[in-house]
Protein backbone atom coordinates (compact mmCIF):
# COMPACT_ATOMS: atom_id res chain seq x y z
CA UNK A 1 0.00 0.00 0.00
CA UNK A 2 1.97 3.25 -0.92
CA UNK A 3 1.46 6.59 1.53
CA UNK A 4 -1.44 8.08 -0.92
CA UNK A 5 -3.66 4.75 -0.44
CA UNK A 6 -3.00 4.55 3.33
CA UNK A 7 -4.18 8.11 3.65
CA UNK A 8 -6.96 7.90 1.55
CA UNK A 9 -8.02 4.89 3.86
CA UNK A 10 -7.13 6.71 6.93
CA UNK A 11 -9.35 9.97 6.08
CA UNK A 12 -11.65 7.28 5.23
CA UNK A 13 -12.15 5.39 8.40
CA UNK A 14 -11.63 9.16 10.32
CA UNK A 15 -14.81 10.23 8.20
CA UNK A 16 -16.78 7.38 9.03
CA UNK A 17 -16.33 7.73 12.90
CA UNK A 18 -16.68 11.40 12.20
CA UNK A 19 -20.73 10.66 10.52
CA UNK A 20 -21.35 7.97 13.37
CA UNK A 21 -20.74 9.90 15.90
CA UNK A 22 -22.72 13.42 14.65
CA UNK A 23 -25.62 14.48 15.56
CA UNK A 24 -28.51 15.40 12.79
CA UNK A 25 -27.42 19.11 12.93
CA UNK A 26 -23.89 18.53 13.17
CA UNK A 27 -24.35 15.80 9.75
CA UNK A 28 -26.33 19.23 7.64
CA UNK A 29 -22.96 21.36 8.82
CA UNK A 30 -20.44 18.76 7.78
CA UNK A 31 -22.94 18.15 4.25
CA UNK A 32 -22.48 22.10 3.82
CA UNK A 33 -18.61 22.27 4.57
CA UNK A 34 -18.23 19.40 2.01
CA UNK A 35 -20.09 21.15 -0.03
CA UNK A 36 -18.19 24.29 -0.02
CA UNK A 37 -14.66 22.75 -0.20
CA UNK A 38 -15.90 20.73 -3.64
CA UNK A 39 -16.72 24.14 -5.12
CA UNK A 40 -13.58 26.02 -4.13
CA UNK A 41 -11.60 22.67 -5.21
CA UNK A 42 -13.33 22.88 -8.59
CA UNK A 43 -12.46 26.52 -8.72
CA UNK A 44 -9.21 25.85 -8.18
CA UNK A 45 -9.24 22.97 -10.83
CA UNK A 46 -10.88 25.16 -13.37
CA UNK A 47 -8.64 27.88 -12.97
CA UNK A 48 -5.75 25.17 -13.39
CA UNK A 49 -7.31 23.86 -16.57
CA UNK A 50 -8.13 20.44 -15.22
CA UNK A 51 -11.64 20.25 -16.75
CA UNK A 52 -12.20 16.48 -15.99
CA UNK A 53 -10.92 17.47 -12.35
CA UNK A 54 -13.78 20.50 -12.68
CA UNK A 55 -16.46 18.32 -13.58
CA UNK A 56 -16.04 15.93 -11.18
CA UNK A 57 -15.74 18.39 -8.40
CA UNK A 58 -19.16 20.14 -9.12
CA UNK A 59 -20.63 16.84 -9.98
CA UNK A 60 -20.10 16.00 -6.06
CA UNK A 61 -21.43 19.53 -5.00
CA UNK A 62 -24.40 19.01 -6.89
CA UNK A 63 -25.45 15.71 -5.46
CA UNK A 64 -23.99 17.47 -1.82
CA UNK A 65 -26.99 20.01 -2.64
CA UNK A 66 -29.12 17.14 -3.66
CA UNK A 67 -28.75 16.24 -0.62
CA UNK A 68 -29.27 19.02 1.57
CA UNK A 69 -32.36 19.09 -0.25
CA UNK A 70 -33.59 15.81 0.38
CA UNK A 71 -33.18 16.16 3.98
CA UNK A 72 -35.46 19.05 4.08
CA UNK A 73 -38.55 18.37 6.27
CA UNK A 74 -41.43 19.97 4.55
CA UNK A 75 -44.05 18.13 6.70
CA UNK A 76 -42.69 20.15 9.72
CA UNK A 77 -40.67 22.99 7.74
CA UNK A 78 -43.10 24.94 6.51
CA UNK A 79 -42.47 28.19 4.90
CA UNK A 80 -38.53 27.78 5.80
CA UNK A 81 -38.11 23.73 4.40
CA UNK A 82 -40.16 25.43 0.92
CA UNK A 83 -37.84 28.25 0.39
CA UNK A 84 -34.83 26.51 1.43
CA UNK A 85 -36.30 23.69 -1.26
CA UNK A 86 -36.42 26.46 -3.74
CA UNK A 87 -32.89 27.99 -2.78
CA UNK A 88 -31.15 24.17 -3.44
CA UNK A 89 -32.87 23.66 -6.75
CA UNK A 90 -31.77 27.11 -7.73
CA UNK A 91 -27.87 26.37 -6.44
CA UNK A 92 -27.85 22.47 -8.08
CA UNK A 93 -29.33 24.07 -11.89
CA UNK A 94 -26.50 26.99 -11.44
CA UNK A 95 -23.37 24.54 -10.91
CA UNK A 96 -24.91 22.56 -13.90
CA UNK A 97 -24.65 25.90 -15.62
CA UNK A 98 -21.01 26.58 -14.03
CA UNK A 99 -19.89 23.05 -15.06
CA UNK A 100 -21.39 23.61 -18.89
CA UNK A 101 -19.62 27.10 -19.18
CA UNK A 102 -16.57 26.95 -17.15
CA UNK A 103 -17.68 29.62 -15.08
CA UNK A 104 -15.81 30.75 -11.87
CA UNK A 105 -19.02 33.24 -11.13
CA UNK A 106 -21.61 31.20 -11.08
CA UNK A 107 -18.97 28.74 -8.80
CA UNK A 108 -18.67 31.72 -6.21
CA UNK A 109 -22.20 32.76 -6.49
CA UNK A 110 -23.60 29.40 -5.28
CA UNK A 111 -20.23 28.93 -2.64
CA UNK A 112 -21.83 32.47 -1.57
CA UNK A 113 -25.15 31.42 -0.90
CA UNK A 114 -24.24 28.29 1.02
CA UNK A 115 -21.66 30.03 2.96
CA UNK A 116 -24.61 31.96 4.10
CA UNK A 117 -27.28 29.38 4.86
CA UNK A 118 -24.37 27.34 7.07
CA UNK A 119 -24.13 30.69 8.59
CA UNK A 120 -27.51 31.06 9.58
CA UNK A 121 -27.40 26.80 10.87
CA UNK A 122 -24.96 27.44 12.64
CA UNK A 123 -26.24 30.11 14.53
CA UNK A 124 -29.04 27.79 15.37
CA UNK A 125 -27.09 24.76 16.78
CA UNK A 126 -28.34 22.72 19.86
Amino acid sequence: MNSASALRQYQSVNTDVLVSDASPHRLIQMLMEGGLSRMAQARGALEHGQLAMKGELIGKAISIVGGLRGALDMERGGDVAANLDRLYEYMGNRLVEANANADVTIIDEVSRLMRTIKSGWDGIAP
